[in-house]
């Protein structure tokens, strides 16, 4: 019964947050409020990933079909994806980021020095979902993966996964997520020798050790490249949905050809990194509708207050509100409705409005607001620059 109050398909229609339509199944649609959410989403990852050394950057969502056939995604893959013919080329809508992030790599020549270089990006990607399986946000056919790919000499590894760790730790605990870590080994379908695989899996499992990460085995359920760590994160209703991933890949730079030039001078293979953390920007965000029930951190809001004047003769000091909140780079809205207050104070906590800043004649006189906070009730008359403070300090306080 829980589950199903906070159903994201249903809180993403009653909020307004995202919609599915006919004319693209299990390709959402994002409506405002979805996109300030997901905009704050990507704009949080971004400066997460600038501090930590990343560099951004943005691949082709369509690329040759040969392309595909050389990574290895299509023996492994093709019947998930689709496909196009463009001046009698075939072509591959891609499904995966990471022959991108190789291409980069390989468009100019390398020094050790470089290393390790760790791309970033927020990939558009597709992939064949039956229309039986379609769920919301939770399983679609386009979304956006939160990938990264570090290209690094073989004695970086462990340090660089265990920056990842920490990384992926600090993320989660922004949100107030606890989560569970797996470690996935090889399949029976895979790419690389025995030895390899052994190899890449002791590296893995060497870095949760030293960490002290208490983790399972999940055998056999690596990618096809490499062995991965898998993070499942738990919910406020204590589901386990499985979100991060750091996947070790010897494969893929050898299929390739890519090269560094080394200390000796000689060219060297470097060994490849893929990880996400939001796993897809789309599930986090359902996962997050749920967790919150809709009810969303203030810096996550898409509508932080909601102006409420009492009757017209409010509106323009309504107006100046607005325009002082907005430029303090606050999300508000104003009810301009000829509606009885008590009914636009319901109306807000049902869209979970964060705050309702209620103004009537003492607050226009004063220069002030009457503050409401969704769920405590009236917190008390204050200035407009003390409210402008509290939003900043709260936002700040959990939204950086």
């Amino acid at each position: 019964m829980e589950a199903e109050k906070i159903n994201h398909r249903k809180l993403g229609q009653e909020l307004e947050l995202f919609t599915s339509m006919e004319e693209a199944p299990g390709m959402p649609f994002f409506l405002p409020k979805g996109m300030v959410m997901r905009n704050e989403l990507e704009s949080y990852w971004r400066r997460k990933h600038q501090r930590a050394g990343y560099q951004e950057i943005k691949t082709p969502i369509m690329m040759k079909q040969e392309l595909w056939e050389q990574s290895g995604h299509w023996d492994h893959y093709h019947e998930n994806m689709y496909f196009s013919n463009v001046d009698e080329q075939n072509y591959a809508i891609k499904p995966m980021n990471c022959p991108g992030a190789i291409l980069v790599f390989n468009s100019k020549r390398r020094s050790y020095r470089e290393l390790p270089l760790r791309y970033a990006e927020l990939g558009l990607v597709h992939r064949h979902e039956l229309s039986g399986s379609l769920n919301g946000l939770l399983r679609v056919r386009s979304f956006t993966q939160d990938d990264a790919h570090l290209f690094v000499m073989a004695d970086q590894i462990e340090a660089e996964i265990d920056k990842i760790l920490v990384l992926i730790d600090e993320f989660y605990s922004h949100f107030g997520f606890d989560y569970k870590v797996e470690l996935s080994t090889r399949p029976e379908e895979c790419m690389g020798s025995q030895e390899m695989w052994e190899r890449a899996e002791g590296a893995l499992e060497s870095v949760l050790k030293n960490k002290g990460v208490n983790y399972q085995i999940n055998p056999g359920d690596g990618a096809f490249y490499g062995p991965k760590i898998d993070f499942h994160i738990l919910d406020s209703l204590g589901r386990s949905w499985q979100c991060g991933t750091v996947q070790l890949d010897f494969q893929m730079p050898q299929k390739f050809s890519c090269a560094y030039v080394g200390e000796d001078n000689k060219l060297h293979l470097p060994i490849m990194v893929h990880r996400a953390i939001y796993g897809s920007v789309e599930r986090f965000m359902a996962i997050l509708i749920e967790h919150f029930a809709g009810d969303f951190p203030l810096w996550l809001s898409p509508v932080q207050a909601k102006i409420i004047p009492i009757s017209d003769a409010h509106a323009e000091y309504a107006d100046y509100v607005k325009s002082q909140l907005e430029s303090a780079g606050i999300r508000v809205e104003v009810d301009f409705r000829t509606e009885k207050m008590g009914l636009k104070i319901r109306e807000a906590e049902k869209q979970k409005v964060s705050y309702m800043l209620v103004i009537g004649d003492k607050e226009m006189e004063q220069q002030s607001l009457s503050l409401r906070k969704r769920k405590e009730g009236n917190i008390g008359v204050m200035s407009i620059q003390e409210v402008i403070d509290r939003f900043i300090n709260e936002i700040n306080g959990v939204g950086r």
